[in-house]
């Protein structure tokens, strides 16, 4: 079995992570259950970081907070001296209510809601990564009725796909984030901005996509956007500063995945960063991860139920989650690998099935996964479950969300409480009419 982090098998055959035992952690908070492993995500901040002081460049690395947002995750970024990058007004507000330095705050967004850019301006957050003229149009008015004048990064789509999945590739031409490079629009957004008292252009952001394995879509990228800096230059006098690369990178989620390490990620775009811009016009190189951070810290904890098996077919095993608490196997045909907590000594003798227990035929977690021999009330492990499995976790089905904690150090803190059954029903409203309606017996 692969073991993420500070991950190990106990001496009771036991998995544990972070010096806690997952099979104990199980019947203390219950399943389905998030067990984050802090000293991990934390080691992982570091990587990112010492491999950029490293290369002698100017640079800032923020989280990409939509991978798993929560106060304690912010205030774990605070710590690390990261940045933070949000897309939502919920997740502006989670960052502010945690006491995040709005100052190292971005908003990322296609569609940001004049709601939205008004707290973020009131917020006094770092800049806005505009990515369309409308909200350039907006983001004007709104600075210029405030007496502002607001940083600003402009998305782009450089054109280059990354070798990943249809649905989570970003940097093409045809996507609906970002100015497009080929048209020649972001050059008209940049003389927006430089017509505009109300704005300030600091900078290009472009991100290629998701689950990258290589570095040679890092290092197009940086060749693309050095060609669209030194035309503005040229075009308009600019002078920015920033070159945001997004983030995308890849993590193991399973046998044939084969990603790199942070480091080799940040050198190969340092290299060609110096190579392609001369010391006095390089500039400062901005990164954003978020699954690469937290991914792999991540582990899911389920309860085996029912038992199903079809001779000569398929051998169906159910646990007490699904695609309520990881909705990425029905989205986009994730593959993940399992263990059993409380087996995790012993050889894998069976192939099986994980299907979650929504009332859908499409709620399988895991397809033809080898395990010992299960029985009911096993405790099932599926590993690398920390980016956008609580951040897409919903109430299908009225299943309460699971709750999530931290651990290290053989310690386990709670940092968002299992939803209750009343939580489900607290935002309904029964109409009057409804209320006094007679209910009708058979």
């Amino acid at each position: 079995m692969y073991l993420y982090g500070n991950s190990r098998i106990n001496e009771k055959g036991n998995l544990e992570i972070g010096g806690c035992d997952t099979v104990e952690l199980a019947a203390q908070w219950g399943t389905p259950l998030y067990v984050m492993d802090e000293k991990w995500i934390r080691q992982r901040m570091k990587q990112f970081v010492q491999a950029f002081q490293a290369t002698g460049l100017a640079f800032q690395v923020a989280y990409a907070s939509k991978a798993f947002s929560t106060l304690a995750m912010c205030r774990l970024v605070d710590e690390e001296g990261l940045h933070l990058d949000v897309v939502s007004e919920g997740e502006l507000h989670t960052a502010l209510a945690a006491g995040f330095p709005p100052e190292r705050i971005y908003f990322h967004g296609n569609n940001k809601t004049p709601a939205e850019l008004v707290k973020g301006l009131e917020a006094g957050i770092r800049l806005f990564v505009v990515d369309n003229f409308t909200e350039l149009q907006l983001l004007e008015l709104l600075a210029q009725e405030r007496g502002m004048k607001v940083p600003v990064l402009l998305r782009t789509t450089p054109g280059i796909e990354a070798h990943t999945h249809d649905y989570i590739q970003t940097g093409q031409e045809d996507s609906k984030f970002g100015f497009d490079l080929g048209s020649d629009q972001v050059y008209k957004a940049v003389q927006t901005c430089m017509k505009s008292p109300a704005l300030h252009l600091e900078g290009f952001h472009c991100h290629i996509g998701s689950q990258i394995f290589e570095v040679e879509g890092f290092r197009l990228a940086v060749g693309k956007m050095a060609e669209l800096i030194r035309n503005c230059q040229e075009r308009y006098g600019t002078h920015t500063k920033i070159l945001n690369l997004g983030g995308g990178f890849g993590i193991r989620y399973q046998a044939d995945d084969t990603p790199l390490e942070p480091a080799d990620y940040v050198e190969a775009i340092a290299e060609e960063v110096k190579r392609t811009f001369s010391e006095e016009e390089r500039p400062e190189i901005w990164l954003e991860p978020g699954r690469s951070l937290v991914g792999e810290a991540g582990t899911t904890l389920y309860t085996v139920g029912s038992i199903k098996e079809i001779p000569g077919v398929r051998k169906y095993v159910a646990v007490d989650g699904g695609m309520s608490d990881n909705l990425r196997p029905a989205l986009y045909q994730a593959a993940y690998e399992a263990h059993l907590a409380n087996k995790a000594d012993q050889t894998p003798t069976e192939t099986v099935s994980i299907a979650g227990k929504l009332c859908e035929s499409g709620d399988m977690l895991i397809w033809d996964t080898v395990l010992p021999s299960v029985e009911s009330g096993d405790i099932l492990a599926v590993g690398c479950t920390g980016a956008y499995n609580y951040s897409m976790a919903n109430n299908y089905n009225r299943m309460p969300r699971p709750a999530v904690i931290f651990v290290a150090d053989g310690k386990a803190e709670l940092v968002v409480r299992r939803e209750t059954l009343d939580d489900l029903i607290s935002q309904d409203v029964i109409p009057e009419r409804l209320k006094r309606k007679k209910v009708t017996t058979f």
